[in-house]
């Protein structure tokens, strides 16, 4: 994967630029003493974090460029290696460095929901995202007000039996996913659902708005 390895070099040099050019203009040219290894100390937590900051947009940025995505409605086996199994893996590895750097500071923050619109998902307005496992942005549809709740998988891809799928994940407006749960390739889940904790929702799966969901798989609870 010669190609991810010189992308995101490229894209890990230019968010690190300004935290360089930051610390050569005030830091390095401090006399070395008690005040240089103080100001050292206190810029090392601000310099990550704008580091952060600047790989999202630069990354997002870079996949336009590189036109890496996973592509809706495919069957691809792994054995194979061909050209869209290389660009979702090429896409896959791309979106893992932002998660391990950026995702872990800004998850579940607007800067995380922004970077998700950057990057190729349709988000709406107030959506949270407090997770790391969702993946494929570009076929993920959030509607406002949307919350997805800590360790939920969402994605785009499945992998069974040696080939990938791929299908889009559609969710309505402000629908709750809660902590845990899993929602396969192909899932669409109507307006001002909820989906409870630890919850597998099948792939293609179509959840009507309105109702709670719990369960593996999430069937609606009884109404009272």
């Amino acid at each position: 994967m010669l190609s991810v390895t010189v992308v995101q070099g490229v894209v890990c040099m230019l968010s690190a630029m300004p935290v360089v050019a930051a610390w050569s203009t005030f830091v390095i040219m401090l006399r070395p003493g008690l005040l240089r290894l103080l100001v050292m100390s206190a810029a090392v937590v601000p310099s990550y974090l704008v580091f952060c900051l600047v790989l999202m947009p630069v990354s997002a940025y870079a996949g336009r460029m590189t036109r890496w995505r996973t592509r809706p409605g495919l069957e691809m086996r792994i054995a194979d290696m061909d050209w869209p199994l290389l660009d979702w893996a090429r896409a896959m590895a791309s979106t893992q460095v932002v998660r391990l750097f950026s995702g872990r500071v800004f998850r579940g923050t607007p800067v995380w929901t922004v970077y998700l619109r950057m990057a190729g998902a349709r988000v709406g307005r107030g959506v949270y995202v407090n997770s790391l496992g969702v993946s494929d942005y570009n076929l993920l549809d959030f509607g406002d007000g949307v919350v997805i709740g800590a360790d939920v998988h969402v994605s785009g891809h499945t992998v069974e039996a040696g080939i990938v799928r791929t299908a889009p994940v559609r969710v309505g407006r402000n629908v709750t996913i809660g902590l845990g749960t899993i929602v396969d390739i192909g899932v669409e889940i109507g307006d001002d659902a909820q989906v409870g904790a630890m919850s597998f929702v099948p792939k293609f799966t179509a959840l009507e708005g309105g109702r709670v969901y719990v369960g593996v798989p999430a069937r609606p609870l009884a109404a009272h």
